[in-house]
């Protein structure tokens, strides 16, 4: 049975620093909802519950880790979750509304392309 996502993912790499336990290690991410991320690039040992903080810039907030994937003896990727509401961590605009509108531009700005 397939999983329904309460969010729609947008695929974008931006680098963030996590830490964990008083540790920060440099990561970066895969793919960006409202209220979450899936990690990549992480060197550190993570367990689903963890709580742990993100810095995207100047902005930091605790996030709670929901999954672990072990993709090599010192490399893991994860998902997680933002404790509390964030407004705008990631610095960028992740609106449904936003998407389309821009998915819809570059249709026709293709469409007015192959017309010349």
């Amino acid at each position: 049975m397939s999983e329904q996502r309460k969010a729609k993912r947008t695929k974008m790499v931006l680098p963030v620093k996590v830490s964990i336990a008083g540790v920060t290690h440099l990561a970066h991410t895969f793919d960006l909802t409202y209220v979450g991320a899936r990690l990549g690039g992480l060197r550190a040992e993570l367990k689903p519950g963890q709580i742990i903080s993100l810095q995207r810039g100047s902005k930091k907030a605790n996030f709670k880790v929901v999954w672990v994937q072990q993709l090599s003896p010192s490399e893991v990727q994860a998902g997680v979750q933002a404790v509390e509401k964030q407004n705008n961590f990631w610095g960028v605009d992740l609106s449904e509304t936003d998407r389309e509108s821009r998915s819809n531009v570059d249709a026709l700005m293709s469409l007015m392309a192959t017309k010349k």
